[in-house]
Formats: structure tokens, sequence, C-alpha cells
């Protein structure tokens, strides 16, 4: 019998936080996990195409907030943050409660090819779209090496190439000490809905050491970050913009 554990749960309270972020009375408890369960469910439904990594739910008397980790924030924020007034609502409406107010802060994802549960999903889709299985686990591996992984390990497990019998194969580039606690090992999984049937993905990434006491950086854009991209990126437009209007005086 196996005698795995779940990377990311097995380093909670080491260098890894909690999801939920709350304290309530024992006899609240079963229904507040059981609310933050279709919390996560609903979101991840309704975003399917937002790249969500990880939700992050906190609660206060009559407010809960939640952290959105995704790779799409246009998506998740819409167009003048009409998209977050209205999942707020539907959040609402699924939890059916008077006066409850629901916050919702959106994070993005600074590498994208080191979150476990991304990788996973783009390898689903590939399958989905029936590109071979080694090739999109090839692919993978090496986008997420570039990022500064320091190994993979990619597992598929379902009727891989329309085989009859079902079996697992897997890849593996670096090394991923999932022994170690102070190793930073993210752990994602998902499935592909293929003609065939199901096929499991599964992704390991070590992301470096961490020193005692240290917990894990999060994998997000900054404040400061995003206005030196954004700083970097305008005089490049500027530079654009001006050689395409010397262009259109030329040709008047």
């Amino acid at each position: 019998m196996g005698q795995k554990v779940n990377p990311n749960g097995f380093r909670i309270g080491i260098h890894k936080g909690w999801q939920s972020n709350w304290i309530a009375p024992a006899k609240d408890l079963p229904a507040l996990v059981e609310e933050d369960h279709r919390i996560r469910r609903f979101i991840t439904k309704e975003l399917a195409n937002s790249g969500i990594s990880k939700i992050e739910i906190g609660r206060k008397s009559d407010q809960i907030t939640i952290d959105l980790y995704t790779a799409r924030p246009g998506v998740v924020v819409g167009k003048g943050g009409s998209g977050l007034e209205t999942l707020s609502q539907k959040v609402r409406g699924l939890l059916n409660r008077q006066g409850l107010d629901i916050r919702i802060n959106v994070l993005e994802i600074a590498k994208v090819d080191l979150e476990a549960k991304l990788v996973s999903e783009s390898i689903a889709q590939q399958l989905e779209k029936r590109v071979a299985f080694r090739r999109a686990m090839k692919q993978a591996i090496q986008r997420c090496m570039r990022s500064g992984a320091h190994g993979v390990k990619i597992m598929v497990a379902g009727r891989l190439g329309g085989a009859e019998i079902a079996r697992t194969e897997w890849a593996k580039e670096g090394r991923i000490p999932l022994q170690t606690l102070r190793a930073d090992v993210d752990y994602g999984r998902t499935e592909a809905h293929t003609m065939m049937g199901l096929i499991g993905v599964k992704v390991w990434i070590f992301r470096g050491e961490l020193d005692r006491g240290q917990w894990s950086p999060p994998n997000i854009k900054l404040q400061t970050e995003r206005s030196q991209q954004e700083g970097q990126a305008r005089p490049e437009r500027e530079r654009t913009q001006g050689r395409a209007g010397k262009k259109s005086r030329k040709a008047g």
C-alpha cells in the first residue's frame, strides 16, 4: 500500500500556512469548513479560465475576505471592477446569509511556471486537445526549469494515447526532496477530461530550500514590481507611438 502524503499538507505549520485563516467555536467548525469548500468549488468553476492557483479565506464576525491568487487578474477584475462586484454578489447569494460582507482581493502570480496547480492544468488542457502526453510533459518541465525551479516531477495516469489498458507514466528533472521539511515543494493535481476517459495529472516542483523558521515566499507580484514594469514598458510604448507618428507625418 502507498505511504505517500500530500507535500503541501506535510509542510503546513513548518513553512506554509493554512488556506482557511479564522477561529470559531467548536460547534460551528463543521458548517464553516463546508462553507469554505463550497466557496472554493464555486469560484474555481466560475473562474475556470482565470488561472486560479490558490484561494485563501479569512473570516471576522460578518465579513469574509477571499484572496485569489491568479495568473490573469484582468479576467477576474473585469472592466472597471465589474467582475469583482458580480463575483461577490454571486458568493453572497451562494451562502444566503443576510448582512454578510464579501471582500475579494486579487493577487497576481509572478512566475506561472512555478505554480504546480497551474502547470498541471496547462498539461491537462493540452491532453484534452490530443497533444502527445510525453511532449506535453517534456515542454512543461523545460518551462519550469527555465523559470528557476530546482527540480520538477510530472506524473500522468489513465488511458494514455487511447490505450485500452490504463497505465502510469512519469518524467523528472532535478531533485525532489519530499522528506526534507525545509524544502519548498509545491504540489498540484488535476484531471483531463478526454474522449477516452479521465487522465490524472500530478506535478511536484522543488523551488529551493528555506532557512529554519522561514516561511515560503509568496509567488506574487508586489505593487512596486508592477509599477517598475509599467514604468519600463511606458517609454517603449512612447517610442513606438513616436515612430508611428513620424511615419504618418511622412506619409502625409
